[in-house]
């Protein structure tokens, strides 16, 4: 199976290359400045499962002449539009696109583009940067991709490519339910990034400030009710995980939002918080605290321009 990983960043550069470890078929669309870095330094991965360097096959967007088996997403979302441009010639007509973006709004752009036929549903964990040297630095042990059908059901080509992933030094899991899996993270991360970024700091001092541990809970109940009023309600499992994250005593836990606006980055704020406050109002839920984030993070993004 022919693998085409789009961007060489944190996440794109684990899975891709962990799977050139594991000698699949990968190759790397990349931008010029980062295609001359890898192959100066190579791909460098500094992880708690072992330190690797590689020799990845690198390409840039003029010279894809023909289709790839397996397209790996890996973009923020911010970039989504120029990495849709940027496959076109990659995508034929048995092309499956694997998009591990957060959220949800990134699925009609890739339909539209591309034909909902070839758009698998998608997501990761994994807790991963970029240090100043280009080095993918993986922060903490998990590491997985989750991904299915839409519609359910354990299709031939799912199966094909859990195999092709498996055995690459990450979980794999082929899901008969990934849009409530894309959901469900969507609600944990956007309630993660959200407050962590508002705040200015980690779930163990937000909860120990006044009206933190109130002001978090708040944030879910109103991601968790937007979920709800599209169908997907997060499940008990699934929240009593989230809750126990979002309120532990002295958790260092932060989102990779957070992260970004630290380093003065770029962020997904419209594409996390933004999509859920306008599918919240259609429905007519209250999303007061997360209209009071995403101004906080549009405020961020201006200064930042």
């Amino acid at each position: 199976m022919r693998i085409l990983v789009v961007g060489a960043g944190a996440v794109g550069g684990y899975f891709g290359g962990r799977l050139v470890e594991a000698g699949r078929d990968v190759t790397f669309l990349v931008r010029p400045r980062r295609a001359q870095q890898l192959r100066s330094d190579g791909l460098v991965i500094k992880s708690p499962h072992g330190d690797v360097t590689l020799t990845p096959k690198l390409l840039l967007t003029e010279q894809l002449a023909e289709p790839f088996d397996l397209v790996l997403l890996s973009c923020k979302a911010f970039d989504l539009d120029a990495a849709m441009a940027s496959i076109r010639a990659a995508v034929g007509p048995t092309t499956a696109i694997l998009p591990l973006l957060n959220g949800l709004a990134h699925l009609d752009a890739l339909d539209t583009a591309f034909g909902a036929e070839r758009v698998l549903g998608g997501q990761c964990v994994i807790a991963a940067t970029l240090d100043g040297n280009g080095h993918v630095v993986q922060l903490a042990p998990m590491n997985a991709i989750t991904f299915g059908e839409r519609d359910g059901t354990l299709s031939p080509r799912v199966q094909a490519i859990a195999k092709e992933l498996g055995g690459a030094g990450f979980e794999v899991h082929a899901s008969t339910a990934i849009l409530q899996e894309m959901w469900e993270k969507w609600v944990f991360v956007a309630t993660l990034a959200g407050v962590t970024t508002l705040m200015r700091g980690p779930v163990g001092a937000i909860m120990a400030s006044p009206g933190g541990p109130e002001f978090i809970l708040g944030v879910l109940d109103e991601c968790c009710a937007v979920a709800e009023a599209a169908g997907y309600p997060p499940r008990a499992p699934s929240l009593a995980r989230t809750r126990a994250l979002l309120t532990a005593e002295g958790s260092p836990l932060t989102a990779s939002m957070f992260r970004d606006i630290q380093a003065g980055a770029p962020i997904e704020a419209n594409h996390m918080i933004g999509d859920l406050i306008a599918r919240g109002e259609a429905c007519k839920i209250p999303v007061s605290r997360l209209h009071i984030i995403l101004t906080h993070l549009a405020t961020y993004e201006r200064q930042r321009r």
